[in-house]
Parts: structure tokens; sequence; C-alpha cells
């Protein structure tokens, strides 16, 4: 049978109870775990189940560009598609189930339309794709006039800034990029990062945002992984690059490396005449090129590699339709207003900016691009650019609660921070919010896009006095309004634990903003998404009697002291308290009686050198927690070992703890200056 259809929307249609993938809409012990990933060939391969079904329908677009058989049986229908394009790819071919049609014998019906007609349900006009890309033609329309993008004495307006996204579009696609394949970009936040947003996938491809502050060996490790195509480059950062591709082997082709030049950065020679940079690409495209939109909502549309904090990093895959769901859930979460000044304070790498790359398309607002993050750097575009919003990782706080008299400027009204990434401090929140700001905290992960948890704040909680309200600010709270569910269960018997405040569990997820999978990984994906039909995190949890959780740890650094579980943030979070700190870090050290003991690894604040001791930080613990949580070991370093993305290693603490030994008795009062 050949049935005409409408090429994007062909796939979609069918999503009706659809399960692809993502364990947001699955009831519990129902969701679909990814087919193998294999080889170093990106492997989009889809999140199936079991087929159980007889008979099979083919139906075929006349393009030729997708087809799809329907496989039935009498509960329901499995659906395979396929793109059939010039251009296709493996991951253009998946299967997913629909709601069941099976016959049901007569009865009234609440639905049943007027004059006997039957045809409710998806068609093309309610069913086409979600993708955030969208958000940047309304934005021209709304806001063309309005400033889109601030660098130095750069602006651009949203319109400016959708034509040259369509011209980096259409670019790529006049250099081969085609649906499916990924383009890497090692850039700070400058206005191409921004760009690359947008203008990467309307070309059909997938963006991967490579961290700036990785080494040679990783980024090698992480295109070779992606078999990425072509790599944007700072030009800062072409040294990387260079020593990057040297890290693959001789079979692998490497990416072809586009530098993008900053001319506000006069150190950095000009590219030859002869070298294609960013902006003679930008001159390529064409500025009305019609967009490549999804096929499909569940097409790729970024690939993030995880932080490696806990192990090495892993290909996270996010579809259109999950960063339209995050994207649109921050803005109602946060109450983000019309023209906001967002300030870019946050890596657009680490997590896509946590969606706000396309969140400040809805809304209007003028993004405030920063090169590098510092005190003075900061509170000097707050007070000059007349900032309201900015995101931030917890270190960022502390730098800007502990920034010297001479780098701070007044607020020029009030100024909304969202912070995530780590589990911050009471303390830290309450030396902020003193200066002036006004912090809101959120939990997520890469694997889901950004932030599904958010410390949803209660008017009553502004009557509390201060230390009250940082501690509850502390919490990472509750399911956003777009976030299905999220529990704490116990690892053992999969229930929620108790409303208690003090049971620990894992904190597990399920919404429309979970991954698809890790890119080649069946194992971890399968370890991630369970079959139980949710998202495992390894972050160790409570939930209080409110109904808030609060993170207690990651699995892997609770500390076992004589069966007794210490989690290391409650004792960081006493830690931040003393005067003296600047930056504390707990992990557990081998202990003959014990089993383990508190390791804290602690920088202090300049003005503190010298005159803090090991036994007066474990003095100050043990006179705001019970004893057995109290250091036993107090290590005194200059600066603790960060990530890329600015959370503390705490591999590499837990590695010099194990060196050190087992503790003995008399060990406690060590002040080391490693």
């Amino acid at each position: 049978m050949e049935v005409e259809q409408d090429r994007a929307w062909l796939p979609c249609h069918l999503r009706a109870s659809m399960r692809f993938g993502c364990t947001g809409h699955c009831p519990r012990g129902r969701t679909a775990l990814p087919r193998a990933m294999q080889s170093t060939t990106p492997s989009w391969s889809s999140l199936s189940t079991p087929s159980q079904f007889s008979s099979t329908l083919l139906v075929k677009t006349r393009t030729g560009g997708v087809s799809f058989c329907i496989s039935k049986h009498g509960k329901g229908e499995m659906v395979t598609v396929t793109n059939l394009g010039k251009n296709h790819h493996p991951w253009c071919s998946r299967q997913v189930e629909t709601s069941t049609f099976a016959p049901r014998k007569a009865g009234p019906s609440r639905l049943r339309p007027p004059h006997g007609t039957g045809n409710l349900g998806a068609n093309p006009a309610n069913s086409c794709p979600l993708t955030p890309l969208g958000f940047l033609e309304r934005a021209a329309t709304v806001f063309g006039d309005c400033p889109s993008i601030v660098y130095h004495d750069t602006v651009f307006t949203w319109s400016q800034t959708h034509r040259r996204c369509l011209r980096l579009a259409s670019a790529l696609v006049s250099l081969g990029i085609s649906r499916g394949d990924i383009v890497s970009v090692l850039l700070p936040n400058v206005p191409a990062m921004y760009e690359m947003h947008f203008g990467v996938p309307m070309s059909g491809a997938v963006l991967n945002t490579i961290n700036t502050r990785l080494d040679a060996r990783t980024v090698g490790v992480l295109l070779r992984h992606s078999s990425s195509k072509l790599v944007f480059v700072d030009p800062a950062s072409l040294p990387l690059i260079r020593d990057a591709l040297k890290q693959l082997p001789p079979e692998h082709p490497a990416p072809r490396v586009i530098p993008v030049e900053d001319p506000h950065e006069t150190e950095f020679p000009a590219a030859p005449p002869e070298t294609l940079t960013y902006e003679r690409l930008l001159e390529m495209g064409d500025p009305e090129f019609a967009w490549v939109r999804p096929a499909s909502e569940w097409d790729p549309m970024v690939l993030n590699y995880t932080s490696g904090t806990t192990s090495a990093p892993k290909g996270v895959v996010h579809c259109h339709r999950g960063l339209f769901l995050i994207t649109l859930d921050w803005l109602v979460e946060w109450a983000v207003p019309p023209r906001p000044t967002y300030l870019w304070t946050l890596p657009m790498f680490h997590a896509n900016g946590w969606s706000f790359p396309w969140g400040m398309a809805v809304v209007g607002g003028t993004n405030v691009c920063l090169r590098r993050v510092n005190a003075g750097t900061v509170y000097a575009a707050i007070a000059s650019r007349g900032v309201t919003h900015l995101c931030c990782a917890p270190v960022v706080l502390n730098m800007l609660a502990n920034a010297p008299e001479a780098a701070r400027r007044p607020l020029p009204g009030k100024v909304r921070v969202l912070t995530a990434g780590a589990p911050p401090p009471a303390a830290v929140l309450q030396r902020t919010e003193a200066i002036g700001f006004e912090i809101s905290h959120g939990y997520g992960l890469t694997e889901t896009a950004g932030l599904p948890v958010s410390c949803t704040w209660k008017r009553e909680w502004d009557e509390l006095p201060a230390p009250e309200r940082a501690r509850l600010k502390a919490r990472q709270g509750v399911r956003t309004a777009g976030m299905a569910e999220a529990d704490v269960v116990d690892g053992e018997t999969g229930r929620s634990v108790p409303r208690d405040g003090s049971t620990m569990g894992e904190i597990v997820l399920r919404g429309g903003c979970v991954m698809l999978g890790y890119l080649n990984d069946d194992e971890a994906t399968a370890t991630a998404i369970r079959g139980d039909g949710w998202f495992y995190t390894g972050d160790v949890g409570v939930v209080h009697p409110d109904g808030y959780m609060e993170i207690r740890d990651r699995s892997k650094d609770v500390i076992i002291n004589a069966g007794e579980n210490i989690s290391s943030v409650e004792v960081e979070s006493v830690l931040y308290g003393h005067p003296a700190v600047n930056e504390a870090a707990v992990v557990a050290r081998p202990d003959e009686l014990r089993g383990e003991t508190p390791c804290a690894f602690v920088s202090l604040k300049e003005d503190a050198a010298g005159t803090v001791t090991a036994a007066g930080v474990m003095a100050w613990c043990r006179n705001r927690m019970p004893n057995y949580m109290v250091p036993r070991t107090v290590v005194f370093r200059a600066e603790l070992p960060k990530t890329s993305t600015g959370k503390i290693q705490k591999y590499v603490l837990r590695n010099l703890a194990k060196e050190m030994g087992s503790a003995r008795k008399g060990d406690g009062s060590i002040n080391s200056k490693a």
C-alpha cells in the first residue's frame, strides 16, 4: 500500500503512548532497554522490546525518505521506523510500541465524538516533532531588534542571530555534514558557542560540546569515540586539538578543524587568508536556509560526555524531545520573565548550559558572554550590563562569597542565581545571599540534560532565620513540573525509603529529559536505566518529612566507620562553616580498627594560612557533630583538585588517603601541607 506522507511528520504520528528510550512515561517494570551500539562508529540504535507480533503492514513514502512497518497483534502494535534517504544512518531505524488498538466490545464512551465519527487521535497537525530549535525562529519574530548576544563591544540582535545560525547550518550541509553526523566544539562562552547550539543541529548534525579544560589525551579519546566529522576550535585550544589529533590511530579519519577567531583576544595571531575560519564559513551559508527539522523528536540532538568525577567519561545522548521539555521546564520553575539579562558564568559545554541557550531564545533574553570567569570579571559584568540572572556551580558561589573587597561591585538590582552541580554547603549559601544574590538550587546530571529536581522555595520559609533558610535551601528538593517521578529507594528491596530525613537510599528518576542512553556502551546504559523503569543516578540521599530530597553522598563516597555510614557531604557542610575554610572535601581513609575513618582535605582562605591547625579543625567539628563523624585526619592543601567543570575530584583524594596507609592510634592530629 502506498501512502503519501510528510517526511518530517511520518514517524511522529505513531508516538501516542510510545515507549522509546525514555523512562518518563513507562509504568514501573515496563521500560525498554537499548540494543547493542557496536564499533567505534556512532550507533543511535533505538530502545526496543522483544517483538511478539504477527502479520505485517508495510507503508512507504513516495519520496523514499522514510518507511515503516507495523507488525500487528491482538494487544497492540510494534512499529519499526527506518530512514531510507540517501544520507541514512544507523540511528534512523528504531522500534517503538504504540498504544493498544485491540478490538473491544461495543459500549458507551465518554470520548465518542458526535455523529459517530471515530477518527480522534494523532494526526499531522498535532504530532510534529518537539524540538527547541524552533524557539529561535520565534525569537527573531518577537524580539527581532532586541539584543541577543553581548560580548565586549560586539552586540547581535535576535534577527541577526537567527540568520547567522541559518548560515551556519547551510554551510555545514555544503561541507558534506548530514543528518546524524557528529560536529564537535572546543569553545569558551563566546558568541559562536551560543550559535552552535542552534546552527549545528539545524544542519541535522548532532552537537558535541567538549570541555576546553581537558587534556589532549582525553580530547583524543572523545573524538575517536564519537567519530566526530568536524571540530570548531578556539584559538587558545588550537595547540590542544593538534595534540589530541595525534592521539588518534592512523586508520581513524581525523575531523576537519575550523578555527573560531576572537578579535577581542589580540594575543592570538590571525589565521592565514587561505584558512577556512568560522566567519568565512558563515559567509558561505544561506541566511534563508530551510533548516533540517528532525524526522522524529526522538532523533539525537546532542552528545555530551560526563565529567568523569567517579569513572571514565561516557557519551550521553539526548534527543530533541528531552531538550525541549527540560528547557521549558526551567523557564517555568525559575519564573524567568521576558527579556532578562543572563550572564554566562556556567560553561555552555557543561550539559549545554543546563538548557539555557535555548531557554534564552524563548524569553528573548540578552546573553552576556564571558570568556573568563573570576570574581572580578563576574562582578564587573553584573554591574556594567545590569545582569538579572546567572547559573553557576557552588564553587563559583564560593568564589563570589569570598571575593576580596577590591573585586566586588554593588549589585545593580536583584540578581537571581541558579546553582547546581554539587551539593552547596549551607554556609556558602548564607554568605552569598548576605551579599544580595537570590539563590535557587537545583539538581541534575549530564544524563538528565539539566535539572529535573529543584528545591522549590516556599513563601513561609522567608520568615525563618538565615541559617535555617540556608539549611533548607541546601537540600536538592522535589521533582520539577516537567519530571514524571523522582524517588529515593532502598538498594536491596527497591522500595521507597521512609520520609524520616535519615534513612539513605539511591536517588532514581524518570521523565522526558532522561537520556536515550550512553553511546556505544550497552552495559553502562543497562546499569543506569534498569528494567524497573527508573534511571539510577548513583547519588545517595534521604527524603525529609516534607517530601524534599537531600543528597548525602555519591554511592562511592559513603564512609563506613565501624559499621556506621557517614555522609561525607554532611561532614563537609560543617567544615565549610569554619571561618578559615575556603574549600573542603572528605573521603575515607583505611583504619586498622574501624575499617574507614573520615579524612578531610582542606584549603584555607588567604588570610588564614598558618593560623589554623588540624587539631583545631577537628575540635571545631567535634562540637558540631557526633564523634564518629569527626575527621581523624586533616590535610591542608593550597588548592583541591577539580574536574574541568569545577567539581572536586574525590577519586584523586581517595587515592591520596589510601597512600597514607591505615590510620593508627595517634594519627588524628596529622597536620600535613601535602
